[in-house]
């Protein structure tokens, strides 16, 4: 029964490959045919495995973000970020990697910041002379790291999938913040390399037609700026206190009560009242398609669970493996699907569930493993194969350097992000 769940896991990635139908649909399928059919359970049981914390707090969250995004905030932002560096050119790559970042990091999510930030970048690299595989790292690196803070999009997705694989909630967001720490520094090493031991920094000139001055916020985007970072400062000061005062039950009961989900809802009634933005609008710009896929794969991961796939998969990990290499061998297994399927989709869903059983038997540290497979997914992500990638590649300006651009990405970019990865992975395996 656990070969014919992995093989419905790998047909699932498969057909959503093949056919560009979401993968989560394919998941649920198999997760009901499976499930009823071969393990006998009733259709409520693998109704009630649809992961409804995690699909809420996504919703509510990137429903209060998108705010920001339909009235122009993270624009302007954009602009403002990419205007300071009008001086100093060789800055580009630094101000495109924080740029995205920040946007990402402000809730506007990985896919979002890509589709808004891409053209903008490749645009920038023709008037510059930036090299387009240094501009599009930079853009999806940046959008990657700033989407795993710990109340963005990916960062609550990873939380939701750790308190999901049995976690508590401090716990989650300690490990998420030490992702996001590692996300973010490990591409500015890349970037820092690329741009002064190739000398690509001497051939970013002019500032020119590249750089504009962009118009300053108005009424609505400065508030919408004031109630994002005011949401954001609710969200983490009560868990960051909890850590600084652990012993103190007055913080311990405040950080009880705080949920994102819920106070994203408030926040955005919030904004629907100061008529920061359209409602219909606010609910479409949502990604429903990330959505369905991350809680598809949920519940065929939780069928997995349930048939004692994970469990199996874990105990011939620890007997087949070094101990000491079992966070290397995850981080290189999570980029070699990442060429092909969505890390948050599908990377983290299948591989976060192994982590808890095996750091308990082989006594290694939850946090290493979960960063090493976040660090290794999100590697090759910019593989033409991939989303990032796909972004990256539909953002070109013609056909000539779109063709130029695909065998780039697949056999510089992507190559040159496995081999940080797993340097970043090596460090961190010997350092903890």
């Amino acid at each position: 029964m656990s070969l014919v769940v992995v093989l419905a896991i790998v047909a699932a990635i498969a057909l959503g490959y093949k056919t560009r139908i979401n993968i989560g649909l394919f998941a649920i399928a198999f997760a009901y045919l499976i499930g009823s059919f071969a393990m006998g359970m009733k259709p409520s049981d693998i109704i009630a495995m649809w992961p409804l914390k995690i699909f809420f707090v996504i919703f509510s969250v990137c429903l209060f973000y998108s705010f920001a995004m339909i009235n122009g905030t993270l624009e302007k932002l954009a602009g403002h970020l990419l205007w300071a560096c009008r001086g100093m050119p060789w800055l580009l790559p630094y101000a495109i990697y924080l740029t995205a970042t920040v946007i990402a990091a402000m809730g506007a999510g990985y896919y979002t910041v890509l589709a808004f930030m891409a053209p903008i970048t490749l645009i920038l690299c023709r008037r510059t002379g930036m090299d387009l595989i240094l501009g599009g790292m930079a853009v999806n690196y940046g959008a990657l790291g700033g989407a795993n803070f710990m109340s963005s999009q990916s960062g609550i997705i990873f939380r939701g999938l750790m308190t999901n694989a049995g976690l508590d909630d401090n716990s989650a967001f300690i490990n998420a913040a030490a992702i996001f720490g590692a996300t973010f520094v490990l591409p500015l090493v890349v970037i820092t390399v690329l741009l002064f031991l190739t000398g690509r920094h001497r051939v970013i000139g002019g500032t020119g037609d590249a750089f504009t001055r962009p118009e300053p916020l108005d009424g609505r985007q400065r508030a919408t700026l004031w109630l994002t970072l005011a949401m954001m400062a609710i969200v983490l000061a009560a868990p960051l206190a909890h850590l600084a005062f652990p012993s103190s039950t007055i913080v311990t009961y405040i950080n009880s009560k705080i949920d994102i989900g819920l106070i994203a809802s408030i926040f955005s009634v919030i904004a629907l009242l100061m008529k920061l933005g359209d409602e219909r609008k606010a609910i479409a710009s949502l990604p429903w398609g990330t959505l369905i896929m991350i809680c598809g794969m949920g519940m065929l991961i939780s069928v997995a669970i349930k048939a004692g796939t994970i469990d199996q998969l874990a105990g011939w990990i620890s007997t087949t493996i070094p101990a000491h290499l079992v966070p290397l061998a995850f981080g290189i297994v999570a980029a070699i699907m990442s060429l092909f399927a969505s890390t948050l989709g599908v990377v983290t869903p299948a591989l976060f569930p192994m982590v808890l059983p095996l750091a308990a038997s082989l006594g290694l540290s939850p946090m290493l493993m979960f960063t090493a497979i976040v660090v290794g997914a999100q590697a090759t992500s910019i593989s033409p194969f991939s989303s990032g990638g796909s972004l990256i590649l539909g953002s070109a300006l013609d056909d000539e350097t779109r063709g130029s651009l695909f065998t780039r990405l697949l056999l510089r970019a992507a190559p040159l992000g496995f081999v940080a990865a797993l340097v970043c992975n090596l460090i961190l395996t010997f350092a903890f």
